[in-house]
């Protein structure tokens, strides 16, 4: 399952802050062998999203978001223009 860094979780909840009580951020993938992942806020999941909390935090994985992102680690920060970067790590 995805894992947030203690930053990643920080962000999140400050998009989230911005869209209303129980949002958080949605990632999408259009096809599993598809090279990009789409993330944007979201006032609630979708059907049949996997939702992943942490300290506060709410992330919403499409499906096949969420078998890519299975085994890795979602880190955040903001730029000092406030535009916001993540990456991604794998565990272990």
């Amino acid at each position: 399952m995805l894992t947030l860094t203690q930053n990643a979780s920080a962000v999140v909840k400050q998009i989230a802050d911005q869209t209303g009580d129980g949002a958080g951020i949605r990632i999408t993938q259009q096809t599993p062998e598809a090279p990009s992942l789409d993330v944007s806020p979201t006032a609630a999941p979708e059907p049949g999203d996997q939702v992943v909390e942490a300290d506060g935090a709410r992330v919403f994985l499409g499906e096949n978001a969420a078998r890519t992102l299975d085994d890795k680690v979602l880190d955040a920060e903001i730029d000092q223009s406030g535009g916001v970067q993540f990456s991604l790590t794998r565990v272990g």
